[in-house]
């Protein structure tokens, strides 16, 4: 052996974390440092009070007795009270609210998803004539504004007599909701192994068979984000709620706080109180999805 063999040999690996020299090197690349911590800390800090200020705000109005209590806030500490709550669930249509917005939301989160799936499915999977221009058809109707879309389907539920109905308006959502969801579920079937449809059909499942009991059960996270984006157009919505639905009991929340507001006068802290109670079932909702909202919301990005 060489001197010059024996020399590097016996010189210390920079990269062996066991080498006395390199590690400090190492611990000293992977750890962060102080400022650097504080800093990202107090950004989110000053993020989360950002997030969660309005949300306060509103809990802390809906304290105050009068309506014009949002002028001086400093006086609705002394003064605090759940009377509004109480005036809002004994005197206003609140429970009929709650009953139109929990059956126009779920019933556009049911069947929106379940059209959305199939389509997202079949374009994904399916080598049909025009099966891109499909979906770039759906994505043209999401271009045109809410003011110009009224009137025709104003017509349409018309004819087919669905104005003042809870279906009508299921189905006015679902023509929002479906080119969406379509698009989001799409990508993330492109994600899923096509393997897996070999598979079932070795194994004698037709192809809807394959889709329900194979690909729908790793598409979980998937659905989770179509059902929440879904429920949340149909719940928040005011404009097609407050031309279709006509009667007083079938509005939804959305509609029901406008009641609070006249021309010449508006109830600030009852719709306050209101808007708080119309959070829990939203709030109620996302934490049932919660567990597949974040990876569903990451999927699907890598392929399309």
């Amino acid at each position: 052996m060489s001197a010059t063999t024996v020399q590097k040999s016996a010189q210390p690996d920079p990269a062996d974390p066991a080498d006395p020299v390199a590690a400090p090197q190492l611990v000293r690349r992977g750890r962060r440092g102080l400022a650097a911590t504080l800093a990202s800390h107090g950004i989110l800090t000053v993020a989360s009070l950002i997030a969660l200020f309005p949300i306060a705000w509103l809990l802390f109005l809906s304290l105050g007795p009068d309506k014009d209590d949002y002028l001086h806030p400093g006086r609705i500490w002394d003064k605090r009270t759940f009377d509004n709550y109480a005036f809002v669930l004994q005197h206003t249509n609140f429970f009929d609210w709650m009953k139109s917005s929990l059956i126009v939301s779920l019933g556009t989160t049911v069947i929106g998803v379940m059209v959305a799936a199939t389509t997202g499915y079949a374009v994904s999977r399916m080598r049909f004539p025009g099966y891109r221009k499909f979906m770039w058809v759906l994505l043209v109707t999401q271009m045109f504004p809410i003011a110009v879309l009224i009137v025709p389907m104003y017509e349409i539920l018309s004819d087919l007599r669905l104005i003042d109905s809870y279906l009508g308006l299921v189905l006015v959502y679902c023509s929002t909701a479906v080119p969406y969801c379509a698009w989001l579920l799409k990508g993330y079937f492109d994600t899923i192994p096509f393997e897996i449809d070999e598979a079932g059909r070795v194994d004698g499942l037709t192809p809807f068979g394959t889709f329900a009991r194979l690909i729908l059960p790793l598409a979980k996270p998937g659905l989770a984000v179509a059902a929440f984006y879904s429920f949340i157009t149909a719940f928040g919505e005011v404009a097609f709620a407050s031309t279709f639905m006509l009667s007083d009991t079938k509005y939804t929340f959305a509609v029901g706080l406008q009641s609070f507001v006249s021309e010449h006068d508006a109830q600030r802290n009852l719709m306050a109180a209101t808007a708080v109670l119309v959070a829990i079932p939203v709030s109620a909702f996302f934490y049932l999805v919660q567990k597949n909202l974040v990876a569903g919301l990451t999927a699907g990005g890598t392929k399309g």
